[in-house]
């Protein structure tokens, strides 16, 4: 084991703060990363305030990793000392399932283990994540980041860029498709991008005239203002597919029904209250409803590839780890554009 520092919170009323706690050493098939830069996500917040009811307590989050590899395993074959590498929202799983054989490992049949909020096979304790100096992982957990990468505004792809990712592939977005994209938020903004790059015409559902701007600059096509009826009325029946990224409470039914026959709504939001589906809503045109959940290792690696192809990255605003509570405090109110990314150089001087 080895000494290390990050930034946790010891239970759901206690802002986050210095801690100190032990890391694994580096086993056979291990990759030891010197973490540069960690994305700021939405679970992060969920977890460490025990929103989600199953907080594992001291939490530690952070599962938007980047960083140098400074450790490899003997049995290691994929990084070398030097590398740049990366970690999404799991370091393992049971790797015997069918899911995971096919390449699913989000969808493990015993749970995958979470990077942090879950328990460790090696050693029994809690994992603890990204809001840290350095972490330690099995090598068929971690990415590789394409060469001449800006290395802070990829960190969110690894949450943020798959789960947007995973669906658009999942459901065939390309050319000749018309996609609609519901909410510019941290998601939504990764889902213009990949799907404009996938070659679909791309709209944007949003509450607010404010945001027609960027989302034209970030790839839509168009954009339609959710809370004009005659607007939402002109595309009845008629989107291939619509990914729906709100994590707030809203009315599903009203995009259900701008799906032509047979099409899907997918959700990745994931709001505090249940959704409500109305039957009609998906009968009436043998529409679906459906969910996903990031992606696995092998299309998470795919995703970074293809962003790099096409020049995707996360927009973010750089933070100190010292502002992280603040930082929380302006996500809850959507006062950001449109990820925060802390530098963990500041780690030193905090902690």
């Amino acid at each position: 084991m080895f000494a290390c520092t990050g930034y946790a919170a010891t239970a759901p009323e206690t802002p986050l703060a210095p801690f100190d706690f032990q890391r694994r050493d580096v086993g056979p098939k291990d990759v030891r990363i010197d973490i540069a830069y960690c994305g700021v996500c939405h679970s992060d917040l969920h977890q460490a305030r025990n929103e989600w009811a199953n907080t594992l307590y001291p939490c530690l989050p952070g599962h938007e990793i980047v960083g140098s590899v400074v450790e490899v395993g003997a049995e290691v074959t994929k990084f070398k000392v030097g590398d740049l590498a990366g970690i999404g929202c799991m370091v393992d799983s049971c790797r015997e399932c069918s899911s995971c054989k096919d390449g699913l490992e989000q969808y493990c049949e015993t749970g995958f283990v979470g990077t942090y909020n879950g328990v460790e096979a090696q050693t029994g304790q809690n994992t603890f994540g990204g809001y840290s100096e350095a972490i330690v992982c099995d090598e068929s957990f971690v990415l590789k980041l394409p060469e001449g990468v800006d290395l802070a505004a990829t960190a969110p792809l690894l949450c943020a860029g798959i789960t947007t990712y995973s669906p658009l592939k999942r459901w065939g977005v390309g050319p000749g498709k018309k996609v609609g994209v519901v909410g510019l938020g941290g998601l939504g903004h990764m889902a213009l991008q990949i799907a404009h790059a996938m070659g679909a015409h791309v709209a944007l559902f949003t509450t607010s005239a404010g945001k027609v701007e960027d989302a034209k600059r970030l790839g839509a096509d168009e954009v339609i203002i959710s809370k004009d009826a005659a607007q939402m009325a002109a595309h009845a029946e008629s989107f291939d597919f619509i990914l729906d990224t709100v994590a707030a409470d809203h009315d599903v039914n009203a995009y259900l029904g701008l799906l032509k026959r047979d099409a899907t709504l997918c959700q990745v939001g994931a709001p505090e209250k249940p959704l409500s589906v109305a039957a009609f809503s998906v009968i009436w045109r043998r529409r679906n409803f459906s969910g996903s959940l990031i992606g696995g290792i092998a299309e998470t690696q795919e995703m970074l590839d293809f962003c790099a192809k096409h020049g995707i990255v996360s927009e973010i605003e750089m933070i100190d780890i010292r502002d992280i509570e603040a930082a929380y405090e302006r996500m809850v109110r959507s006062d950001v554009k449109y990820r925060f990314v802390i530098d963990m150089a500041t780690l030193k001087q905090a902690a």
